[in-house]
C-alpha cells in the first residue's frame, strides 16, 4: 500500500524517520516534476485575492453574451 503525505510540521518528519528507521514503514523520495513546479510559482504569483464564484459567473455570462448577438442574424 503506498500513500503520498505532505509535511507540514517538521516534527512530524522526524517521527516518519524514526518509523523508517525501526523498519516499520519505508520512505522514498519522489523527483520533482517540473509542471507541478511551474504551477506552483505560478500560483505563487497570483493575486492574493482570487475571484468570488459571482465575480466568474459576471464574467462568463459578459461573454456568452457577447458570443450570442455575434451569432444574431
Amino acid at each position: 500500500m503506498t500513500y503520498q503525505v505532505k509535511i507540514l510540521n517538521p516534527k512530524a518528519e522526524k517521527l516518519l524517520r524514526n518509523l523508517a528507521e525501526l523498519e516499520l514503514i519505508s520512505i522514498s523520495e519522489t523527483p520533482t516534476d517540473p509542471f507541478l513546479s511551474a504551477v506552483n510559482r505560478f500560483r505563487d504569483k497570483a493575486a492574493s485575492k482570487p475571484p468570488t464564484l459571482e465575480e466568474i459567473t459576471r464574467e462568463v455570462e459578459e461573454v456568452r453574451s457577447e458570443r450570442y448577438e455575434k451569432n444574431q442574424p
